[in-house]
Order: C-alpha cells, then sequence, then structure tokens
C-alpha cells in the first residue's frame, strides 16, 4: 500500500470546500512512517543535492526532520512559531489566507554559507516554506531544497517556490484543495 493511501483525507476542515489531508494516519502506520523515511533518505543519502544541516517547519517538519536527520547523519535545526525558543531568535512575518503569523529561528541556528534541506509535511500555499527560507537566508544559509510529504499542486504553492527559484521534491500528491 503506497503513502498516499495511508493519508486521511477530512472534508471541510478548517472550513466548508476545503479536503484536510491529514499525515497523522500516514506516520502512526510504522510501515508508512518507513515508507516516508527511507524515500527520503534514499533521494538524500545521493551527493546529488548536497547540504549540511536539516531545518524542519513547526510541528510535522520536525516529526520527519528529526528522523531524516538521524538517518542521514545530519542535524536538525527547529523553526518555530513566535514565542517559542528560548535563545534570541530572528523572525519573520508573513500573510496567511486571513492574518498574518509568525515564525522564528534561533540567531546561532545557522552559519554564512551553511547549505540547508527545509523539510515539511505539506505544500500548499507556500507562505510558511517560503518564511522559513527567508529566515534561512537571512542568516546567510541557502536553502539547497524544500522537501514535503504532500503535495497540492492547485493551491499554487509548488509554482509559487519554483518560479523564487528553489528546488521542490514531494513524494505524493492530491488534486483540488
Amino acid at each position: 500500500m503506497p503513502i498516499k493511501s495511508r493519508i486521511r483525507t477530512i472534508p471541510d476542515h478548517p472550513k466548508k470546500g476545503i479536503m484536510f489531508r491529514d499525515i497523522t494516519t500516514l506516520i502512526k502506520d510504522p510501515v508508512g512512517f518507513r515508507l516516508v523515511i527511507d524515500n527520503f533518505t534514499q533521494r538524500y543519502i545521493k551527493d546529488d543535492i548536497n547540504f549540511d544541516i536539516i531545518v524542519g517547519i513547526e510541528a510535522r517538519g520536525f516529526i520527519i526532520g528529526g528522523a531524516l536527520s538521524y538517518t542521514l547523519g545530519k542535524g536538525f535545526v527547529p523553526v518555530r512559531k513566535m514565542g517559542k525558543l528560548p535563545a534570541e531568535v530572528v523572525r519573520h512575518e508573513y500573510k496567511l489566507e486571513y492574518g498574518t503569523d509568525t515564525v522564528e529561528i534561533h540567531k546561532d541556528a545557522i552559519v554564512k554559507g551553511v547549505k540547508v534541506l527545509l523539510v515539511d509535511d505539506l505544500l500548499a500555499t507556500g507562505g510558511t516554506a517560503l518564511a522559513a527560507a527567508t529566515l534561512i537566508e537571512k542568516l546567510g544559509g541557502v536553502v539547497s531544497e524544500m522537501a514535503f510529504i504532500v503535495n497540492l499542486p492547485d493551491v499554487g504553492g509548488e509554482k509559487k517556490l519554483k518560479e523564487k527559484g528553489y528546488s521542490v521534491y514531494c513524494l505524493t500528491e492530491f488534486e483540488g484543495d
């Protein structure tokens, strides 16, 4: 059974007309979780995509990024919502569909020239991924690639990220919103 079939779809969440793609059913399944980590590990164990560290976006990006950091022997850096990190931070505010949000990274987490693999569970509008990339670049890091379990191509995030010059890799995709 492939990865896509292990992802639950919840209609009308968080609002009417949205088909919410819930990866919790995928990662609670030991075979599903292993498929995700093994697929990413096989891609990134090669030297084709060079990076020094993995950055995961709160919260599900921590799960994938942490496991991937272990299998690849790389360090892990969290990008968190405002107010969650204890040391000095750099922050970036970005627009959401209805309002704004802010993400932060420790100021000493990335040094100039470090190559980063940015990971999260789902790519929709691309706003959070762009905000995280902005933080990495503010600190002098370079985003080698962005990796997601699920892509929602009809929402436009993948196109937006690629237009900004980012390499994007997704394990599976769902059409529609």
